[in-house]
């Protein structure tokens, strides 16, 4: 059966960048997989993680980058990348106009399972 989602959470604590969940544990329930608008300005860097769940980005604006223990990808927009879970990574903007993506993560995201750097 159709679900109509009318509008995306916004996961608060996490300025200046924005995340609106629209699939997930918070808006829909669902624990499968996660569906979520990111909006980073420039300069925004987030701390390394090992997650528990897969993910794949895809660069709507601007530019992504993204690090891992053997390599660092700037993917910009019309791009894509994937992470599988357990490995590291960190996403970064490096450039002034920062970058919107979509985020899709298998399963779900959860605070529990980003596993992010002390």
């Amino acid at each position: 059966m159709a679900e109509l989602i009318p509008s995306p959470f916004l996961v608060p604590g996490v300025e200046p960048k924005v995340i609106q969940e629209f699939v997930g544990g918070v808006n829909t329930g669902n624990t499968d997989m996660s569906i979520a608008r990111m909006i980073a300005p420039g300069g925004w860097t987030e701390p390394g993680q090992r997650p528990e769940f897969d993910e794949v980005t895809l660069v709507l604006k601007g530019e992504v980058r993204v690090e891992t223990e053997g390599e660092t990808f700037d993917v910009p927009a019309g791009q894509a990348i994937t992470m599988k879970a357990g490995e590291w990574v960190r996403y970064s903007t490096p450039h002034p106009d920062g970058a919107e993506y979509i985020a899709v993560c298998t399963p779900a995201f959860s605070p529990d399972t980003v596993n992010r750097d002390e």
